[in-house]
């Protein structure tokens, strides 16, 4: 394979730019050309290439989001948007695809692999919520941005005897409330997986209080409750002073994480690897600290698995 294509789709996640970067340069190493593709799927179909250098990815691995932007394209999902892609791709001469996102962009991958154009995907979520692989790029610099938020939020509370639920994200995927809220000391972690009843939050509270306890942190999965609704059913059952955060978007941004440029260069790396095979329909991913590849169909058809045992230590922890 001499010339390869790399985009990113979906949500941004912290990272994807560690991971467009080693693309190219791993890429012109190993003597293909890179081109690279704006506002993911969608610059696919609006034929959004330019072509890529070692200094087109100069600056960038300490920088949030992805310098190729990403956006969502339902228009992909149609046999007719995906012949535009694929025309496009001809046109440019492309012979294989990195696809940088989540599962709905692996589908869009594993549609141009049967099309005959081998694509790889990345996978680059902050939620970590893909099955086959321990980690996701995103994950670590949002957890840590979490951390600086809880940190601070904690300040006021203590400062004012409060108790402030913290919404984050994750859509049905508890990682992001479960690693924070052990790491940060949240009194009650909720998450969508185990999701626990107003009589076992108040309950909690309630220890903490008599404890001496006098201000906390509910760190809340967005995928369990909404922020409002936990606050308006706590405020009637306690005598506390319940505030809300929801921390929204700032979860996504900001400078990538060690860990997260980490991953993103080696997944981006083992990525170019199997183009230069002529190998696609897989997605490289992390398992046990091992960098490997599976097949896409099979990789997102894994089911999450919620770690238990974490969820029960860090509420004997919080106490």
């Amino acid at each position: 394979m001499k010339k390869i294509a790399v985009l990113t789709s979906g949500g941004d996640a912290p990272g994807m730019n560690a991971a467009i970067r080693a693309v190219v340069r791993y890429g012109i190493g190993m003597g293909m050309e890179v081109m690279g593709v704006e506002r993911g799927l969608q610059g696919l179909i609006d034929g959004a290439f330019k072509p890529m250098n070692m200094r087109s990815v100069s600056d960038i691995i300490h920088r949030g989001g992805t310098i190729l932007k990403t956006a969502r394209c339902p228009e992909f999902k149609t046999e007719e948007g995906q012949q535009k892609a694929i025309k496009n791709l001809r046109a440019n001469g492309v012979e294989g695809v990195i696809v940088i996102g989540g599962d709905g962009s692996f589908m869009g991958a594993k549609a141009l692999t049967d099309h005959g154009f081998p694509s790889i995907g990345i996978p680059g979520t902050i939620d970590n919520d893909l099955a086959y692989t321990d980690y996701t790029l995103g994950f670590d610099t949002a957890c840590n941005t979490i951390l600086d938020a809880i940190n601070k939020i904690r300040d006021t509370m203590s400062s004012h005897d409060r108790v402030s639920i913290v919404e984050v994200m994750g859509r049905n995927c508890g990682d992001l409330a479960l690693y924070c809220g052990m790491c940060g000391g949240a009194e009650v972690i909720v998450v969508p997986e185990h999701k626990m009843t107003i009589d076992e939050i108040v309950e909690t509270l309630g220890d903490g209080q008599e404890h001496g306890k006098t201000s906390g942190i509910i760190l809340l999965a967005e995928g369990a409750w909404h922020a409002d609704e936990l606050k308006a059913a706590l405020v009637e059952r306690t005598n506390m002073t319940i505030k809300t955060t929801r921390l929204g978007h700032i979860q996504r941004g900001g400078c990538p994480s060690c860990r997260d440029r980490y991953l993103g260069t080696c997944f981006g790396v083992h990525a170019v690897k199997l183009l230069k095979q002529g190998i696609g329909n897989r997605i490289v991913g992390i398992k046990d600290n091992k960098f490997y590849d599976m097949d896409i169909v099979e990789g997102c058809a894994m089911q999450k698995q919620f770690n238990l045992e974490l969820y029960e230590t860090a509420q004997i922890v919080s106490k």
